[in-house]
């Protein structure tokens, strides 16, 4: 049996929930942004009068208000939000149990097979937009399909409250002709390597020979390939069913430009230790160490290497981190955030190869000495000791880990 999945989205999230507090402003440009004393005066999201003065998301709040002089700017309040998302949870759930979130304001749901379900998926979406609206006082666009890709494509392809089918007779005709940056993972980086070689649309990666793209792209050229030719069978995962840890990051927006190596240094010291304490508590090494890297201009780039052993440390991760850094960067511009992220994780109880010109048992005390803090901070705060570097340091003193981790909601699981 075919199976029908919807994808849906709760429209300009962030700012419909302000407008529903905010009647007033419903009439007017509305965006949601990072806080500008904090240095993190971003759009996060806008509403549909403000999209059409070409406000976007991720541009600075400078920059949209010399787009749209009347825009109205609000701070965002997150509490309210997942108060918001956890309400459309329970709303998904009284269709089916397989329901999985895609972030805050989209989610999953695969209606196949489930009782009383006809198999119309275009009026299960219909009755699930209507009832978001009557009950949440806000909009979604659902996008119905076979596959997960291609209901988040169709969730896209209609804005505000809106379904989209995207089926197996019409999907060449809905979305081959679309750019290659609509398709899922295909990022600014990826659609110019793509283009260098022709390939500008969903239909142009379909029609493409799947070992090509995977001599440039790698995996993910195969993967790109298998997405644009609906050949996506990853299910729905059920509500409930935890989410195994794939990476464990933090990212940080300085309160002042980082203008040399030394200042860098102290900020992934500080990213490191809240990622090492993580992995600690989770029981968990990174083999892969990936660093982001933000200029003042607002330009970035990642860049990401293999640790020479699954580590858990903050002091192997800050080493890996500046030396990747420093391989890449040479302050052009002084920067405005940095940040770290350990990937491909395993279990620290795992057996690891050892080396034998490396100080085991040096190795093994740096743990126990980390390990020894984490109980310290556990006990009586994150301040109650700091490394002397970070003493009376103006760019991370405010940086605590427990409260400031970054879990990413990701497709691929």
């Amino acid at each position: 049996m075919e199976r029908v999945i919807l994808h849906c989205d709760m429209n300009s999230f962030y700012a419909s929930v302000e407008c529903l507090y905010h009647p007033e402003l419903r009439d007017k440009p509305v965006a949601v942004c990072g806080d500008v004393e904090q240095r993190h005066g971003i759009i996060l999201t806008k509403n549909q009068i403000a999209k059409k003065y070409g406000v976007s998301t991720g541009e600075a709040i400078w920059q949209a208000k010399k787009k749209c002089p009347e825009l109205v700017t609000l701070n965002a309040r997150y509490d309210l939000y997942i108060q918001f998302s956890k309400a459309a949870r329970k709303i998904y759930e009284r269709y089916t149990d397989r329901v999985e979130s895609f972030g805050l304001d989209e989610c999953w749901l695969d209606l196949s097979g489930i009782a009383g379900f006809d198999g119309d998926g275009e009026k299960a979406a219909n009755e699930l937009r209507n009832v978001i609206k009557s009950e949440l006082g806000i909009t979604a666009s659902v996008g119905v399909s076979w596959n997960k890709i291609f209901a988040k494509l169709g969730s896209d392809l209609k804005k505000p409250d809106a379904v989209t089918v995207i089926s197996k007779k019409n999907y060449k005709d809905k979305i081959f002709g679309l750019p290659a940056s609509d398709l899922l993972y295909v990022g600014p980086a990826t659609t110019r390597k793509l283009a260098r070689y022709g390939i500008h649309t969903i239909g142009d990666i379909a029609e493409s020979d799947s070992s090509f793209l995977r001599s440039i792209l790698g995996k993910w050229g195969e993967m790109l390939w298998s997405f644009a030719n609906g050949l996506d069978l990853s299910p729905v995962a059920r509500s409930g069913e935890a989410d195994s840890i794939k990476s464990i990051g933090n990212s940080m927006t300085t309160y002042r430009d980082i203008e040399n190596a030394d200042e860098a240094w102290k900020v992934f010291t500080a990213l490191s230790e809240s990622v090492a304490e993580r992995l600690r508590k989770h029981g968990l090494r990174a083999s892969t160490l990936q660093i982001s890297v933000r200029d003042n201009t607002l330009s970035w780039f990642e860049r990401q290497t293999k640790l020479e052993r699954p580590c858990c440390t903050a002091w192997e991760l800050s080493k890996a981190a500046m030396d990747l850094f420093l391989k890449n960067y040479n302050f052009q511009r002084p920067l405005r955030s940095l940040g770290v992220r350990a990937c491909d994780l395993t279990d620290a109880a795992n057996g690891i190869q050892l080396n034998f010109f490396e100080n085991t048992e040096r190795i093994r005390r740096r743990e126990r000495l980390e390990a020894s803090v984490d109980a310290i901070r556990s006990r009586f705060g994150h301040s109650s000791i700091v490394r002397a570097s970070l003493l009376g340091d103006d760019l991370t003193y405010e940086h605590d880990p427990l409260t400031h981790v970054v879990h990413p909601v990701s497709f691929l699981r």
